[in-house]
Order: C-alpha cells, then sequence, then structure tokens
C-alpha cells in the first residue's frame, strides 16, 4: 500500500476528485494549507497599502491506495491538476504500512 500526498491549487480540486473517482479511488481527505516553493510569494495591494503575501494557498490531497494503482492515479492527479504555470504543486508518494477501519476492523487494502 502507498499513501499519496497531492499540493495543488484549489480551483483544481474538483477536477482531481472527479479524474480519481473516474479510476476508482473511492475515498481521499482534503486539507486547505499554505505554502510557498519556487512560486515564492506576491504582493498586493490593501487599503493604499502594499503587503508581501509569503504563503499561497493551496489544497493537500492524502490518499491510501493499493500498489496497483498508484501510477495510475498519480497520472489521473497530473492530468487534472496541471496548468502549465508555475505553483501546480508536488505529489509525493510514500509507503503505507498499515491501514484499520475504525468502523469494521478492516485492515490494509480491506480498509481502503
Amino acid at each position: 500500500m502507498k499513501k499519496i500526498e497531492a499540493i495543488i491549487k484549489p480551483f483544481k480540486l474538483e477536477d482531481v476528485r472527479e479524474a480519481l473517482m473516474e479510476i476508482g479511488v473511492t475515498g481521499l481527505t482534503a486539507t486547505e494549507v499554505k505554502g510557498f516553493g519556487r512560486q515564492k510569494g506576491h504582493t498586493e495591494l490593501y487599503r493604499g497599502a502594499e503587503y508581501v503575501v509569503d504563503f499561497i494557498p493551496k489544497v493537500k490531497l492524502e490518499i491510501g491506495v493499493d500498489d496497483a494503482m498508484v501510477d495510475a492515479c498519480v497520472e489521473a492527479i497530473i492530468k487534472a491538476a496541471r496548468t502549465g504555470k508555475i505553483g501546480d504543486g508536488k505529489i509525493f508518494v510514500t509507503d503505507l504500512e498499515r491501514a484499520v477501519r475504525i468502523r469494521t476492523g478492516e485492515e490494509n487494502v480491506d480498509a481502503l
């Protein structure tokens, strides 16, 4: 099993969710986060004063999948989230040692 974490632009969330549902992903967790990378921050004008926004709003997706689905999930995320502009995000894939469904006690792939 693998855990896929994807940091994407907020307006791409629905597109990515739909793309993942189409390939059989049955659940994911989405969290509003802030961060920066090469995109850095930007300046905004508010009531005549200019200020720097250091952290950019993003959405972090967390998905637990069977090993066989990893490549399809990564490709679906890339296809749905890519704009071609800086700040499209990142995908991290890590090993997932154990998963347990609290309600039933099912474990590992059965719990996903």
